[in-house]
């Protein structure tokens, strides 16, 4: 696999996975109580419970997606452009 490929399939995957970012946010903003009851259904855990997963889950997707997606793609980039590629 060339720099090149490496380079499209990291900026792929870091738009993609701002998209779940962003919907998730999206999702938990906008339809709190509905998706709330869902998942209190399902798990029995009480709503104060799953504010605290949720707001732990996308922290925790946010520092990953920029661990692993973000930063090395902009590396490659800079790199790419330092080098006259």
């Amino acid at each position: 696999m060339s720099i090149e490929q490496i380079t499209v399939l990291l900026g792929w995957s870091t738009v993609l996975n701002f998209g779940v970012l962003m919907l998730t946010a999206i999702m938990l903003t906008l339809f709190r109580k509905p998706v709330q009851g869902i998942h209190t259904r399902m798990s029995g855990l009480s709503a104060d419970a799953l504010n605290k997963l949720y707001f732990q889950y996308m922290g925790n997707f946010k520092i990953l997606w920029i661990l692993f997606n973000l930063t090395p793609y902009l590396v490659i980039r800079i790199f790419m452009l330092g080098s006259g590629s």
